[in-house]
């Protein structure tokens, strides 16, 4: 028994189903998960001493590469000055500045502990500034795990055999409509159905919780003059996008204009954390400023700033690395989408900046439902392969890969060698 086996036969015993967060259990492909050590860079190393080419890297926050020298070195002075506070610092103020200046429609913010957090208070503050109930989100996007959002939900809940959650009351969800993602008809639908009542849509701009789905042209576009005409609130949720597709995030990327936005553990280069902003007069509805109450004792942790604040600064201060991240994105997915044309595995390689995705279906996705056309076996073979060969990809057919700045074109040569070992012949 290797000691990854040993530790996760224990880990069963004591937390449920032996780990801290669904898709890391291997639970829909099969075998143990590898306890891992340390991370350096693009390689991650496990207690039995095997190393790995990362593409999960913390599930997207660490663009610089694993264990930034200038990240580590910022995060060892915080700690020499204190864990935590619980009170007010000078970083929490700087991080809300730092994005407050940088990020179009976002004049104020406030810090949280998670992407869930972020966007369970993001769509509560929209309902106190509006004065309405409901929100729509779209299928297979993931917005956390807060009970209104438990919906028809993406990411690990697509391969964990359960559609929503169990232990979410009818209640929680009676206001929550689900449209279809790339599909305005059917939000503009909904609209029509409750004009007065819809408060929010929250979105991924970037799909990347079932997979990898870009947008439609002026599918966002028309998102945003639907909500302007029926007075609701759009919230992109960034928590995989933000400061990833490019400083601006999504609004930037793609052009078009949220009412408020969501940010997870990128902010804090991989430490627990999130954030949610928009529009001046959106955000003073926040206690202590307003009646929409929001608390948290650990918000603005100074490590988690100290972390984040060196990689945001990093990257604000040098915009090439996105330039050739992007760069190096484009022309690594599009040799994979040129193996396995030549393949007899039926295969779609969907890409969107320095995230993608191979589904295991001849199907193009645009969806959730063409999503849940993949075969999550075969998926399950490539991944095994691919771990056997020194590539540690995520352990579930809809995430995401997401390459960092830290990756060479010499590595992803060598990780496109591995896949030609996979998709050269039936399996």
């Amino acid at each position: 028994m290797t000691k990854s086996e040993e530790l996760f036969a224990r880990g069963c015993k004591v937390i449920p189903g032996g780990v801290n967060s669904p898709v890391r259990a291997f639970g829909s492909i099969g075998g143990t998960p590898r306890m891992i050590t340390s991370a350096e860079g693009t390689h991650m190393t496990d207690e039995d001493g095997n190393t790995y080419i990362d593409f999960i890297g913390s599930w997207g926050p660490m663009l610089l590469g694993h264990n930034h020298p200038a990240v580590k070195e910022a995060v060892i002075k915080a700690c020499e000055k204190g864990l935590s506070f619980g009170t007010a610092t000078k970083l929490e103020v700087e991080m809300a500045e730092l994005i407050c200046d940088s990020i179009p429609n976002v004049e104020m913010v406030r810090m949280v502990n998670s992407g869930t957090e972020a966007v369970m208070s993001a769509i509560r503050t929209a309902r106190g500034y509006t004065g309405r109930d409901k929100i729509i989100k779209f299928m297979g996007c993931y917005h956390g795990h807060s009970d209104a959002l438990l919906v028809q939900a993406g990411s690990g809940v697509m391969t964990a055999g359960i559609p929503d959650s169990a232990g979410v009351p009818k209640g929680c969800t009676q206001d929550t409509l689900s449209a279809v993602y790339n599909d305005l008809a059917s939000v503009e639908k909904l609209f029509q159905a409750f004009p007065q009542e819809i408060a929010a849509v929250i979105v991924e701009p970037v799909a990347a919780n079932m997979g990898v789905i870009p947008p439609k042209k002026g599918f966002l576009q028309g998102l945003r003059d639907l909500c302007t005409k029926y007075g609701a609130i759009l919230i992109f949720d960034e928590v995989i996008t933000g400061f990833r597709l490019g400083f601006t995030g999504a609004q930037g990327y793609f052009g078009v204009d949220a009412d408020m936005v969501t940010y997870g553990k990128i902010i804090g280069a991989g430490m627990p954390v999130g954030a949610y902003g928009g529009r001046r007069e959106i955000m003073e509805r926040v206690a202590p400023s307003g009646p929409v109450y929001q608390a948290g004792t650990l918000s603005g942790n100074p490590i988690a700033m100290a972390a984040g604040l060196t990689q945001l600064t990093i990257l604000k201060e040098q915009p090439g690395i996105y330039k050739e991240l992007n760069e190096k994105a484009g022309w690594f997915y599009g040799e994979i989408k040129k193996l396995t044309s030549e393949s007899e595995i039926p295969v779609t390689v969907n890409a969107e900046g320095s995230l993608g995705c191979i589904y295991f279906t001849g199907t193009e996705v645009v969806d959730y439902e063409t999503a849940k056309t993949s075969d999550t076996e075969a998926y399950g073979r490539y991944f095994h392969y691919m771990l056997e060969h020194g590539i540690h990809l995520a352990p579930a057919q809809f995430e995401a890969m997401f390459l960092s700045a830290a990756h060479t074109k010499g590595e992803l040569a060598e990780v496109l060698d591995v896949m030609r070992g996979f998709f050269g012949g039936k399996r």
